[in-house]
């Protein structure tokens, strides 16, 4: 079965005569896919290997970066740059058109962050990033550490003067973000039920007010596993990523239905030339599905 349909509405985003494909296997924990139309590719982390991948259609997967700091999630910004979060230096940076890398944040109040986990550039240019403690707990997905800041808090880049100020300091484990289309909301998951049944597994959403986030009402619940990456399509639906696939949801809450996934999903993007090719990053494996929708 390649889909679970729970609302009507689920039809509008969801072909029929399409198949998941595997497109890449062999990573020990795929996170942050991001897709360059403009080259043609696709990159991602592989976490635990500390390295990160590039598939290109019709000629295959090679390594694009090793060592790459244990980076997890990407994000692109307004000139195309790579922008990543580092677990093991504990850092955001952009890659530079030459290739370089630019630190943008490493800090809060005079403290290391925690382990940058995902990120975002909004249309105003400023860069915003969850910050839990995941790469932190031991030396799997980085280097065991000690926490310095006093929450796993979500942040905020300015775009002029580089200052980081934090956003959101409630959260468990704040993980994935999106924002939606038109920018005026920012959609931030907390997983915190990764390591506590108790925690929080759901999605909330804010209101982007300037430099800051008002509101924070939970969004959405996920029924299977936690919440991590996350993507809007073009019409504001809300695609999220769950230990049995991609959970698609209306924007008014609603789970429309599933894309089920045989491996426990991380991370998700759109991409494509038509920008409707669905990529997965889950577990071992990379996978795509064609959708009847665009992504934002």
């Amino acid at each position: 079965m390649l889909y679970e349909r729970f609302d009507p509405r689920f039809d509008e985003v969801a072909l029929i005569n399409v198949s998941l494909e595997q497109i890449h296997t062999g990573c020990r924990w795929t996170e942050g896919p991001v897709w360059f139309g403009d080259g043609n590719y696709l990159l991602w982390s592989d976490i635990p290997n500390d390295r990160m991948m590039r598939w290109i259609p019709e000629v295959g997967t090679h390594v694009y970066r090793a060592p790459a700091g244990y980076t997890n999630g990407h994000t692109r910004d307004g000139t195309g740059r790579l922008v990543s979060c580092e677990h093991g230096a504990r850092r955001v940076t952009r890659t530079e058109a030459d290739g370089s890398l630019t630190v943008l944040a490493t800090s809060f109040g005079g403290r290391r962050l925690n382990s940058p986990n995902d990120v975002v550039v909004h249309r105003d240019g400023s860069i915003w990033f969850t910050d839990p403690n995941y790469g932190i707990r031991d030396d799997y997905e980085g280097h065991k550490g000690t926490q310095e800041q006093d929450c796993q808090g979500v942040y905020r880049i300015d775009p002029a003067s580089g200052a980081v100020t934090r956003v959101a300091s409630d959260f468990r484990q704040p993980n994935g973000l999106c924002f939606s289309p038109d920018h005026s909301l920012l959609y931030i998951a907390d997983s915190g039920a990764s390591h506590d049944a108790q925690a929080p597994r759901h999605i909330r959403r804010f209101k982007v007010e300037g430099e800051t986030l008002t509101g924070g009402e939970v969004f959405a619940l996920i029924d299977k596993g936690v919440p991590d990456g996350m993507r809007m399509d073009r019409d504001g639906r809300l695609w999220s990523s769950a230990a049995d696939g991609i959970h698609v949801f209306h924007p008014d809450g609603t789970r429309l239905g599933k894309i089920l996934v045989p491996e426990t999903v991380a991370n998700l993007c759109f991409g494509g030339p038509k920008g409707n090719r669905l990529f997965i990053a889950a577990t071992t494996s990379i996978y795509s599905i064609y959708t009847r929708v665009r992504g934002a």
